[in-house]
């Protein structure tokens, strides 16, 4: 009996750390992200300069995401979450002082390790959060992402309001630097154990059988969460600025036009675990495809504003659940979850930083308002696909 309750006590432990662990890495990101203009200002650059300038934390990033499995394989999800954390932290106190300097080439080289820092820091903590909905035997993942898009929400709202305060950039990315650095190197204590393994190719323990990159459910998963991610990467990048050009919405409609989406993907992350849980892991992908579809399409047809919102929760209602359920299902076996989370993340952030650009470049000659249609064919393949991301038998 004290075994079991020690047992429960710690994974209930492990879940609220790594529920603050996903806040976290929101807040981090959105702190930056809330204030490119800022940036944009203390260096003088133009906006397709600035564009170039971030291009530096997405290849940080990619670069980041295909080896995080082998380090998590290797040093365990708390430690690679410390080390993420120290990483990000010494990046964003380095770009604070390169902003300091106004130096663009001292900038760009602290984004792209803040880009590293991020992505070890994301692939450790979905799969820690797989572990922990492992122990559990119920959907928590969706509850993960939704403390990151809180984080994220959390971290804007404080970036516009230290911005209309006039606290400069460079003080503000070192207190939230300070927090990150101190809540990574603590909170993972109460992450669950991990035991090193022998690894060997692409972080995999020792097994027969092919490596996460040439095996086929794990690539086919990875394909329906780039169906998921171009979703909601679009919906985060296009949905004000198409409510504008396409309906001839105001800034601020277009703004709450955002807000409803991402209200809805928030809320759906919260209160999506039941639903999984209770009708099925691909049943709930299949209808979050289907919802994500059918939002897509109203909010591109609809001849009025109102149509458009609910279009735009709609869409912001498929868009919720399908990165998380791929997360799991990628970790489905825990042996071989730290290499199969790493190959699916990559694939999923390779389509979430390069889809919204091009669908900009697609704009430039159909009106972005149209040009969102394009992302219904992934999300239909997605919705073809979604029967891989079936449970794996308990063994």
């Amino acid at each position: 009996m004290t075994t079991s309750t020690r047992s429960t006590t710690s994974v209930n432990a492990a879940a609220v750390a790594t529920f603050l662990i996903f806040g976290m890495n929101g807040l981090v990101f959105a702190s930056w992200a809330a204030r490119i203009p800022a940036v944009t200002e203390a260096l003088s650059l133009t906006s397709g300069q600035m564009g170039t300038l971030l291009l530096c934390t997405a290849v940080g990033s990619l670069l980041a995401l295909p080896s995080a499995g082998w380090v998590v394989g290797r040093i365990g999800t708390a430690n690679t979450v410390r080390l993420a954390g120290i990483v990000a932290g010494a990046a964003g106190a380095a770009i604070a002082f390169s902003l300091m300097a106004a130096s663009v080439p001292a900038t760009a080289i602290a984004l792209f390790f803040f880009g590293i820092g991020i992505g070890l820091w994301d692939v450790a903590q979905n799969i820690e959060g797989a572990d922990v909905e492992h122990r559990l035997k119920r959907t928590i993942m969706p509850q993960f992402h939704a403390a990151f898009s809180g984080g994220a929400f959390l971290g804007a709202l404080i970036g516009a309001g230290l911005s209309q305060l006039g606290v400069g950039l460079p003080e503000h990315l070192l207190v939230i630097a300070a927090i990150a650095v101190v809540l990574a190197l603590t909170v993972p204590k109460y992450f669950l154990p991990h035991q090193v393994e022998e690894i060997h190719d692409g972080g995999v323990a020792a097994e027969k059988g092919p490596t996460a990159w040439r095996d086929g459910r794990t690539l086919l998963i990875g394909v329906v969460v780039l169906g998921a991610t171009l979703t909601e990467g679009a919906g985060n990048d296009w949905i004000a600025k198409a409510a504008v050009d396409g309906l001839g919405a105001s800034e601020s409609t277009g703004a709450l036009l955002f807000a409803l989406f991402v209200l809805a993907m928030t809320v759906m992350r919260f209160l999506g675990g039941k639903a999984i849980d209770k009708f099925g892991r691909v049943n709930v992908l299949r209808a979050s495809m289907a919802a994500a579809a059918m939002g897509l399409a109203l909010f591109v047809f609809a001849g009025n504003v109102v149509l458009a919102g609910i279009g735009a929760a709609l869409w912001g209602v498929g868009a919720a659940l399908a990165f998380p359920m791929g997360m799991s299902a990628a970790a489905d076996d825990p042996k071989h979850a730290a290499a199969r989370v790493s190959v699916v993340s990559t694939i999923g952030y390779v389509a979430f930083l390069a889809g919204p650009p091009l669908l900009g470049y697609l704009g430039d000659h159909t009106g972005i308002h149209m040009a969102l249609l394009a992302i219904g064919a992934p999300i239909l393949l997605a919705l073809l696909l979604a029967g891989v991301a079936k449970p794996l038998p308990t063994k």
